[in-house]
C-alpha cells in the first residue's frame, strides 16, 4: 500500500523545480569565488537564488546570507556581538516555546538569558515580555518564532516587535515554519532579522538563510571564519547545489490563499473526525491562530512512541513534535511551557500537511488511527 507522508513540518518533499535546478548546478564545475567563466557562472546562480530567497522574505538581497540551515543561522545571529547604529545587545530574551536551535544555540552567558512565558495556547505572554524588557539594564535581543513547529500556533510577532523597539532592543525571528505558509512575512511584521531553512518549503536539506532588515545590522564576531565568503558573514565555499535548489523552491512557495484555505479545511476536518471518535482527545493550541497545515493532538494514556511505531508500520509518516532532537521521542518542552501535564504531553502526536496531501489521505489516516487505538486498548483490556 502507498505510504502517506504527513510530516511536512519536519521536512517537505523535494520539489521538482528544486531538483532540476540542483542538477544543473551540480553539473557546473566552477567555484563561485573563482574569476574564470565557470566561476562567474556559479556566482550568477547564487546571486539569482539569493534574489529569489530575498523576494520570499521581503528582504534586500544584499542582506541575505546563506548558511547550512536554520540551526546555524540561529547560532550565527543570537550573539552579544550583534549590533546596529545604536550599539551591541547585552541580554537575550527567548519565549519558552522556541525551537531547540534557539534555546540551546545562542552565544550568551547563562546569566544574560531570560525566558518569557507563554499562555495555555502557546502564545507569548506580551505583558511578561514587557516586564522583562523593562528590567534589563543593557540592550535586549528578543528571539521569537513566527509560528511554532510543534503546534503551529502563530505568535504575536508585530506586537512583540513594537514592545522590543520601544525598549530600544532588536528582534530576531525564527521563520522556518512560516515561510511559504503565511502571507505576511516576518520582516514586514517588524523583525530586525529572520532565519529560514530550505527543506521546509521543498528545497534540499542542509541549506538555510539569515536575512537582516537593514544594512547597519551586523555581527562583530563571525561564527565561521575563513575565506570571507558571503561578504565575510559566513566563510566557506558556498553549497552551490543546495543554494540553487533553495532559490528554486522559494520561487514557487509564495503562500496562496486558496491553498492555505484547502489545508485548513483538511486539518479542521481531521480534528472534527478525531473528536467525534475520541471525545477525550486534546488538540493543543486550537484556541489560538495556527498555521493551516498543523495539528498537534493527544489521547490520554496512549504514548506517542507506541502510536508512532504502529502508524509507521501501517504506512503513515507522522511525528511526536520537533524532528531536531536526534530522533528521540520525549515529552515536549513546548507543551510543558503551555502547562500541559507530563503524562498527556508524552502522548502528543503531530500531523503536518502540504501541497501533496489529499482528503483521501486523511480519511485513510483517521480510519487507521481509530483501528490502531482500538487494537491497543483491547490488548490492554481498556476498550469500552
Amino acid at each position: 500500500m502507498e505510504r502517506i507522508y504527513l510530516d511536512y513540518n519536519a521536512t517537505a518533499p523535494l520539489r521538482s523545480q528544486a531538483r532540476e535546478a540542483m542538477l544543473r548546478a551540480l553539473d557546473l564545475p566552477g567555484n563561485p569565488s573563482s574569476v574564470h567563466g565557470e566561476g562567474r557562472a556559479a556566482r550568477r546562480m547564487i546571486d539569482e537564488a539569493r534574489g529569489e530567497v530575498a523576494r520570499a522574505l521581503g528582504a534586500d538581497p544584499r542582506y541575505v546570507t546563506f548558511t547550512s540551515g536554520g540551526t546555524e543561522a540561529a547560532n550565527l545571529v543570537l550573539t552579544p556581538s550583534l549590533k546596529d547604529g545604536a550599539g551591541r545587545v547585552s541580554d537575550l530574551i527567548v519565549s519558552a516555546g522556541e525551537h531547540p536551535c534557539v534555546l540551546e544555540g545562542h552565544r550568551f552567558a547563562p546569566e544574560r538569558v531570560h525566558r518569557a512565558p507563554v499562555d495555555g495556547q502557546g502564545r507569548l505572554d506580551l505583558a511578561a515580555l514587557e516586564a522583562l524588557l523593562g528590567g534589563i539594564e543593557g540592550r535586549a535581543l528578543v528571539a521569537l518564532q513566527a509560528a511554532n513547529n510543534e503546534t503551529g500556533v502563530i505568535q504575536p510577532l508585530a506586537e512583540a516587535a513594537t514592545l522590543t523597539h520601544q525598549a530600544g532592543g532588536l528582534l530576531v525571528c525564527d521563520a522556518v515554519q512560516s515561510l511559504g505558509r503565511q502571507e505576511t512575512g516576518s520582516l514586514a511584521l517588524g523583525a530586525d532579522a529572520v532565519f529560514v531553512s530550505a527543506h521546509k518549503i521543498g528545497g534540499p536539506k542542509g541549506v538555510g538563510a539569515l536575512a537582516f532588515a537593514r544594512g547597519d545590522l551586523h555581527m562583530e564576531e563571525a561564527l565561521i571564519r575563513g575565506g570571507g565568503q558571503e561578504r565575510g558573514v559566513r566563510s566557506g565555499t558556498e553549497n552551490l547545489g543546495g543554494v540553487v535548489g533553495f532559490g528554486a523552491a522559494a520561487a514557487v512557495s509564495t503562500p496562496q490563499a486558496s491553498e492555505m484555505a484547502r489545508l485548513a479545511k483538511l486539518r479542521d476536518g481531521f480534528e472534527s473526525a478525531l473528536l467525534q471518535s475520541f471525545s477525550e482527545a486534546s488538540i493543543f493550541g486550537a484556541g489560538a491562530p495556527r498555521l493551516p497545515n498543523t495539528s498537534c493532538f493527544a489521547l490520554p494514556g496512549l504514548q506517542a512512541e507506541t502510536l508512532l511505531i504502529a502508524l509507521d508500520l501501517a504506512g503513515f509518516a507522522v511525528s511526536s513534535g520537533s524532528a531536531c532532537s536526534s530522533g528521540k521521542v520525549r515529552p515536549s518542552h513546548v507543551l510543558e511551557a503551555m502547562g500541559v501535564g507530563a503524562d498527556l504531553a508524552k502522548c502528543a502526536l503531530r500531523l503536518s500537511l502540504g501541497w501533496a496531501t489529499r482528503e483521501s489521505d486523511l480519511e485513510r489516516f483517521c480510519e487507521t488511527f481509530q483501528k490502531t487505538v482500538w487494537t491497543i486498548r483491547e490488548r490492554r483490556g481498556l476498550r469500552t
